[in-house]
């Protein structure tokens, strides 16, 4: 019985290796998100740069849009954001940003120093929107149709690449898919 005993840590390391070694091989970009194909959830917080100004998920609605997750504490962000610039000045689909678990003075001292690619800047402060949303960190992305429906979810930053392979490919089926329901409407 004592030599079965010895054994029970070399099981145990074989088990957690297993499972250390399969994790290897997962792409966190690609994980999943249980909103996808659900509506925005219900929200109601301050714009980041006027507390006075209130904006809900009924706001956003109408148009294709991107909603990105970011923060001033967040390192990939800071990767991302020069790129989010150039996606912005070609006017092609509105970025809004979602401040998360962030402090509004340095958030805010951030976008005038760096640029401002976002339409509309949410401030979560408590991260309420983000956990709502299935956040895992910063930066995350969500691409809505103009329903409010999330279409899309992508984990981290995106860059030109991303964009052009995965992002503008998506917006252009949504808008089309938009116009197309206009059309009918009409």
């Amino acid at each position: 019985m004592k030599k079965l005993v010895l054994f029970i840590p070399l099981v145990l390391f074989v088990v957690l290796g297993f499972f250390l070694f399969k994790g290897l091989y997962l792409n966190p970009k690609e994980l999943d998100s249980a909103l996808e194909g659900r509506p925005v959830p219900d929200f109601k917080l301050e714009k980041l740069e006027d507390a006075a100004v209130t904006i809900t998920n009924h706001d956003l609605k109408g148009q294709v849009y991107i909603m990105n997750v970011w923060g001033t504490w967040c390192p990939s962000c800071k990767y991302e954001h020069p790129y989010l610039m150039k996606i912005s000045r070609q006017n092609i689909v509105p970025i809004y940003g979602i401040n998360y678990r962030d402090e509004r003075g340095p958030a805010i001292a951030e976008l005038n120093r760096q640029g401002d690619p976002y339409s509309l800047n949410i401030y979560d402060h408590d991260g309420r929107l983000g956990l709502d949303l299935g956040v895992y960190g910063a930066p995350e992305s969500f691409l809505v149709d103009h329903n409010g429906i999330i279409r899309f979810r992508y984990a981290g930053p995106i860059d030109m690449r991303v964009w052009q392979e995965t992002f503008f490919p998506k917006v252009q089926q949504l808008k089309q898919e938009a116009a197309e329901a206009e059309g009918k409407a009409s």
